[in-house]
């Protein structure tokens, strides 16, 4: 199966199915399934990216297993044939794409690091010389490095956009200690990953996390570093004051924003084309993050 839209060959019905993900509830744990669904503006397309969902489950797990020194995550295994349930009777067609997770209470607030200024940054600064509420240099420019990595937090919206918030009120949101320990996690996640990016010739200019509690303890969860949840920009074509060449989503905004649409659904159709430059950018972001080629479905 070269892509999967969603998972109702399964006898059992998704818990909750999200933009991507199909999410089942077995208790005391979960089985993450992503598809190649892909959403814009958030909005889901009709289209799938082939292998879209196993390079962001592949990643995540690679990530997880990189950074569980610096941070606990929720992963109990990502091999199907040892999920429970019916579940390994279907590993030809979830192998790659699934994860068995703990289940995690989790934080109101998405923990976001930013390390070079682009997307919301860019606009708040622009606006008030600030990001997250704290001022910055004059004169920096679109795509610039920040003097130092910044923790940018933001309310989880259940619906709409989500809205970042500083951290004096995130640590109103959950307390002066937790605001603290995530941001501390976050910041030490974003620093490992953006110098293993960087060896790899792959700047990491943005990050967002995932964060609750397991027994207690703090535990990072979702996914991790992939190109849905991160900017990753071409190391030798970076020059500042300008948009630069990502491994994401991006290729396919540029499209829509090109396109006129007016972001509400329904969406346009995608060109076949559109499709495979967006689904190439995902796969070399695998092979040279995880420094492997992405095997074969199946």
């Amino acid at each position: 199966m070269t892509t999967l839209r969603d998972t109702t060959f399964l006898p059992r019905p998704a818990t909750y199915r999200g933009k991507v993900r199909d999410v089942f509830d077995l208790g005391d744990s979960l089985v993450i399934v992503v598809t190649d669904r892909i959403s814009a503006f958030d909005v889901v397309f009709r289209e799938l990216v082939p292998d879209k969902g196993r390079v962001l489950n592949e990643l995540s797990a690679f990530w997880f297993a990189q950074t569980q020194g610096i941070v606990p995550n929720h992963v109990i295994s990502t091999d199907v044939r040892e999920f429970p349930a019916e579940f390994p009777r279907y590993a030809e067609a979830l192998q790659g794409r699934a994860m068995w997770v703990r289940k995690v209470a989790m934080l109101p607030a998405e923990c976001i690091v930013r390390g070079y200024l682009e997307g919301s940054a860019l606009k708040e600064y622009k606006a008030h010389g600030t990001v997250a509420g704290v001022p910055l240099p004059a004169g920096l420019r679109q795509c610039d490095r920040l003097p130092e990595p910044m923790f940018t937090p933001s309310t989880k919206a259940s619906e709409g956009h989500d809205v970042n918030i500083t951290f004096a009120q995130l640590r109103d949101l959950i307390g002066e200690p937790q605001a603290r320990e995530v941001r501390d996690a976050s910041l030490a996640l974003y620093r490992f990953a953006s110098e293993h990016a960087e060896r790899r010739g792959i700047l990491l200019a943005d990050t967002k996390f995932e964060f609750g509690t397991i027994d207690g303890r703090l535990a990072v969860a979702d996914e991790m570093f992939t190109p849905d949840s991160s900017r990753f920009w071409e190391k030798a074509e970076y020059e500042p004051g300008r948009a630069q060449r990502s491994f994401d989503k991006q290729y396919l905004r540029e499209f829509l924003e090109a396109s006129g649409w007016d972001k509400n659904p329904p969406p346009p159709a995608l060109p076949a084309e559109v499709v495979e430059r967006t689904a190439a950018k995902y796969r070399e972001a695998y092979e040279r993050l995880a420094g492997k080629r992405l095997e074969p479905a199946g």
